[in-house]
């Protein structure tokens, strides 16, 4: 059976993993019951914690758990999400990827997941037991380029595959409020830009983001936590609908706005 909607995930922090104050925990918990019922055959992530010069899958049997933060609780570093690899998926994203243009798509034949694909899957899916895999992005390529990416693993989707991209609405770091989580002005109209954009289908609009949305550079010093939804949107089809399927924020700058995307004729 055919998984023909995509999903942009918002992981936000890596705290996702065992605090239950979040909102968006709890909506991925539910993600089963609330948002895709059926079992999909495998999951192709697109995590913004995978950077690469040229697109990449990880090729192995067995998805090791990478713990790629740091000074985080101590139980932080002993979850595990065992997933088993995609290899046959992993060459069949690397297939479409050369027919579609992409002249050089590299396998890794030792990495595991990074925190991007496992915490939002071991809320998602925690018996572990779907096939993943995950798919790089490229920093030196813009939005357009990740949104065609995703044009070319369309496919995918009448082959079983949930292909979910995540990454984090509004990513700046160094604008955390510790103390007072008021959401910023800058943080709220970025956010509230893209929905209206998605809603209405401006893709063309959310691929040119840097000059099309407000405080786009304060949303996103760097665009790593972005791409992934470019990925998401282009997989769906031009014609898409997006949904938004989760909403909430996180230290006054963090947004976990999640989308939906179902193809229409």
């Amino acid at each position: 059976m055919g998984v023909m909607d995509t999903f942009y995930i918002s992981h936000g922090s890596p705290t996702l993993s065992i605090d239950e104050s979040l909102e968006a925990r709890h909506f991925l918990k539910s993600w089963k019951e609330k948002v895709w019922t059926e079992r999909p055959k495998s999951i192709l992530v697109i995590s913004g914690h995978w950077e690469t010069s040229e697109p990449t899958v990880n090729v192995v049997q067995h998805n090791e758990t990478i713990y790629d933060f740091y000074g985080f609780p101590k139980p932080m570093y002993q979850l595990k999400y065992p997933a088993p690899g995609a290899p046959e998926l992993a060459k069949r994203v690397k297939e479409l990827l050369v027919e579609s243009g992409f002249r050089r798509v590299n396998e890794d034949k030792k990495r595991g997941l990074d925190h991007g694909a496992w915490v939002p899957l071991m809320l998602m899916y925690p018996e572990a037991d779907i096939p993943v895999c995950q798919l790089s992005i490229q920093m030196d390529k813009d939005g357009t380029y990740h949104y065609n990416l995703g044009r070319a693993l369309a496919p995918l989707k009448e082959e079983g595959v949930l292909i979910v991209g995540s990454g984090s609405t509004t990513h700046n770091l160094r604008s955390l409020r510790m103390e007072n989580e008021t959401v910023a002005k800058w943080a709220f109209e970025f956010d509230d830009w893209l929905k209206e954009a998605l809603f209405n289908g401006r893709y063309e609009d959310v691929n040119q983001f840097d000059k099309k949305a407000p405080h786009a550079k304060m949303a996103h010093p760097w665009p790593d936590h972005f791409y992934p939804l470019h990925v998401a949107m282009g997989a769906a089809g031009e014609k898409a609908k997006a949904k938004l399927i989760h909403h909430s924020w996180s230290l006054g700058t963090l947004s976990y706005a999640s989308y939906q995307f179902t193809p229409t004729s």
